[in-house]
């Protein structure tokens, strides 16, 4: 098993989520965070100020894939969340030892 966390742009999330879900996976956790890359933030005008945005918004995505699927996952989340320009994120993969549902008790495969 595999542990995927993707880090992309905001308004990527819905495209994302619709090519996961075309490839059958059934549940991923999605939360706001805050970050910054190579951009280093941006600059940004308010009420005719300019002001250094040193964190942008970003959405994590974490997902619990099966071996067999996570290259399809990568790929899609890649295709679905590349606009072509800087900070448009990145997809980390690691082992992922074990899983537990916790109303059944299932492990493993069977908990995903």
């Amino acid at each position: 098993m595999k542990y995927v966390i993707a880090i992309i742009k905001p308004f990527k999330l819905d495209e994302v989520r619709e090519a996961l879900s075309g490839l059958g996976v059934q549940g991923l956790t999605v939360s706001e965070v805050k970050g910054f890359g190579r951009q280093k933030g941006q600059t940004e005008i308010y009420r005719g100020a300019e002001y250094a945005v040193s964190f942008l918004p970003k959405i994590k995505i974490e997902i619990a894939v099966s071996d067999d699927l996570v290259e399809k996952v990568a790929d899609a989340i890649r295709m679905a969340a590349n606009t072509g320009k800087i900070g448009d994120g990145k997809i980390f993969i690691s082992e992922l030892a074990q899983v537990v549902r916790i109303r059944t008790g299932e492990a493993d495969d069977a908990a995903l």
